[in-house]
């Protein structure tokens, strides 16, 4: 299957995954048929990923990977004994069996969407011989992105919603800046990792918020394994040490975001640290209540099951009425459509999930969840596939352009990091990637010549 051999790689180590599998059958014999085939399904992706690092930026498996996480994984711990600790709101409503129907089925479908006609890893893989010489001639260009992205970020609460977004747009410039750096043939600076990356702890810390933070570190560093070869364990050390930091961040995000409300004074790392020292203190931070009562924050699965018992039971089916407002959000300017849905919207989610949203709380329908509520199970199936296609499209138009404009896979980052997230709102989603195509192409249409590199050696 050429058009699927980043799916099913030549050197993949079968042996070792087929042993593991049995393992785990064997170490869990009650785990159900679909819970065991989630399980193995999910280590085969991450495996994937695993593998890819150090070889491409890789927007594909990390696609896949947040997708089984938030599907597969986070609703089969539920469905095996974590769900118990859970507030009533965030149960699974919907056997097991029911469940995975469907999801099972829209998550295939999508990732065989995604490496369909993504061969090579098209829109991945870095050159970095000619980015190296690119940059060698324009040394400046990085530093130019950088301070583009820290000024648009400063100057973005200045403007409207619809004007913010360009500018926080452009802020992500300063990462890709900082990517260029790294890349470039002369000595890692150390100065710029600091000022990029301090200013993204920064800002997360000081505002509760840690998506931004945990995507940024995880492209800056599959750049950092591409640059340096990292070898296999590297790439342990790296990964252990991510989901450390991720889960603590993820164990102590409701409490800091309290204290952060609370407190009349600003908040930061500090706080954070503080925070983490009184509860470790005081009944450990990784204890198992702890540990089980958060799978909520990795389980998208208990939004659909709420979708699909009410809807059609309570709610019909939107035949493509929902998915239009979607995109009219994400594609029209708001000057265009005056009343397209806002960012973040309350009223579809609670329509359609019947899950009441307090102040301050914010959820998403997520893609899953909106190709169920516009077409059903069949259909959603189909959209999902639809979606990923997509995706993959859009990098296989970096991996074309890319023979004019190397640095141009650079920016991929840019626009992939909303749309890895499956907890996002489709309209979300599509509003970042589309208007991040759009302002990389007029960059392109304005500063063409800067970017426009041809190796002739």
């Amino acid at each position: 299957m050429p058009y699927l051999k980043d799916l099913f790689p030549r050197n993949y180590n079968w042996s070792v995954y087929l042993i593991t599998i049995i393992v785990i059958k064997f170490l869990f014999i009650d785990l159900s048929f679909t819970s065991y085939f989630v399980t193995i399904f999910s280590i085969y992706q991450f495996t994937l990923l695993f593998n890819n690092i150090s070889k491409t930026i890789p927007t594909r498996h990390l696609l896949s990977c947040f997708m089984c996480v938030q599907f597969f994984i986070g609703p089969m711990f539920a469905y095996n004994g974590l769900d118990q600790y859970q507030y009533f709101m965030y149960k699974m409503r919907l056997p097991e069996l029911e469940y995975f129907t469907y999801t099972i089925p829209a998550i295939l479908l999508f990732i065989l969407g995604l490496h369909l006609r993504g061969s090579g890893n098209k829109g991945e893989v870095v050159d970095l011989d000619r980015i190296s010489k690119f940059i060698s001639k324009n040394k400046l260009l990085p530093y130019k992105l950088i301070g583009i992205g820290f000024l648009s970020s400063v100057i973005s609460i200045y403007f409207s919603t619809s004007f913010s977004f360009v500018f926080y747009l452009l802020g992500g410039f300063k990462f890709i800046g900082l990517i260029m750096i790294i890349l470039s043939d002369e000595k890692i600076k150390i100065f710029p990792i600091i000022i990029v990356i301090g200013s993204i702890i920064s800002t997360s810390f000081g505002n509760g918020m840690f998506h931004d933070l945990l995507i940024w570190i995880i492209y800056i560093a599959s750049v950092l394994a591409i640059k340096y070869k990292f070898g296999i364990k590297e790439k342990i050390i790296g990964i252990i040490l991510f989901i450390l930091m991720a889960t603590v961040i993820q164990l102590l995000k409701a409490n800091f975001r309290n204290l952060k409300n609370e407190s009349n004074e600003e908040v930061g790392l500090q706080s954070f640290l503080k925070l983490y020292e009184k509860e470790n203190n005081e009944k450990g931070i990784f204890n198992f209540t702890n540990l089980a009562s958060s799978n909520v924050r990795i389980n998208q699965g208990f939004i659909i099951t709420n979708i699909m018992t009410n809807v059609p039971e309570k709610v019909p089916f939107a035949h493509g009425a929902e998915l239009y407002q979607l995109l009219e959000a994400a594609v029209l300017p708001r000057i265009i459509a005056q009343n397209k849905l806002n960012a973040g919207d309350k009223f579809l989610f609670t329509k359609y999930s019947g899950i009441p949203l307090s102040i301050g709380t914010s959820m998403g329908l997520s893609s899953v969840g909106d190709a169920y509520i516009n077409f059903g199970i069949f259909g959603g199936c189909i959209f999902m596939f639809l979606l990923g296609l997509f995706y993959s499209e859009v990098l296989n138009s970096f991996k074309k352009h890319s023979k004019y404009y190397p640095t141009l896979i650079l920016f991929v980052p840019l626009v992939f990091y909303y749309p890895i997230r499956p907890d996002c709102e489709l309209q979300t989603i599509l509003g970042h990637l589309i208007k991040s195509c759009f302002l990389i192409f007029v960059m392109i249409q304005i500063w063409g010549n800067r970017f426009h590199f041809i190796d002739k050696n």
